[in-house]
């Protein structure tokens, strides 16, 4: 049984501060793919900041599944699930909908396996904030802003260490 007098500190995505019901909350889980080529690492543009392509699971979804459906729609890539990067949670509420959730982010190396960039699947309200996805160099990414509430540049240098085989900066 949920105790309604317990409150959360749930984010939205610039960072303001919500406390919540328990009883108000939804559990999610988000899977997001990092890509990384010639020194670059592809993210999705969003509004006037960057987050990794990917998403929610849909209920009758496996999780590579959701994971190369939110991919190909953010990006126009088809890619293949690979390694574990991190795994985490947060608490937000949602930008359109103001659901507050407590949402399980599983963050996954890929391996391009075809397509070309496009913005040409995504829907709904997520055409509205999201633009063309866009390679960043690595040295690149402390100039840019992340909208998401994980350390960004800390799970592209753990990627870097899985796809490298070696520690990176």
């Amino acid at each position: 049984m949920v105790d309604n007098k317990k409150t959360v500190v749930c984010r939205d995505r610039v960072g303001k501060e919500y406390k919540v019901g328990v009883d108000k909350l939804t559990m999610r889980v988000g899977v997001y793919g990092i890509l990384i080529e010639d020194g670059k690492v592809l993210l999705s543009k969003q509004w006037d900041g960057y987050d990794f392509p990917g998403g929610g699971v849909n209920i009758d979804e496996m999780l590579d599944e959701a994971l190369v459906r939110e991919f190909f729609e953010e990006t126009g890539l088809k890619v293949k699930k690979g390694e574990i990067v991190a795994c985490g949670n947060s608490l937000f509420k949602t930008f359109f909908t103001k659901r507050h959730l407590n949402s399980i982010q599983i963050y996954y190396l890929c391996e391009r396996v075809g397509g070309e960039l496009s913005i040409d699947n995504i829907d709904g309200k997520e055409k509205e904030y999201l633009g063309m996805p866009e390679w960043v160099k690595f040295g690149d990414l402390k100039k840019i802003k992340f909208y998401n509430s994980v350390d960004s540049i800390k799970i592209i240098k753990k990627a870097k260490e899985i796809l490298y085989g070696k520690k990176t900066n």
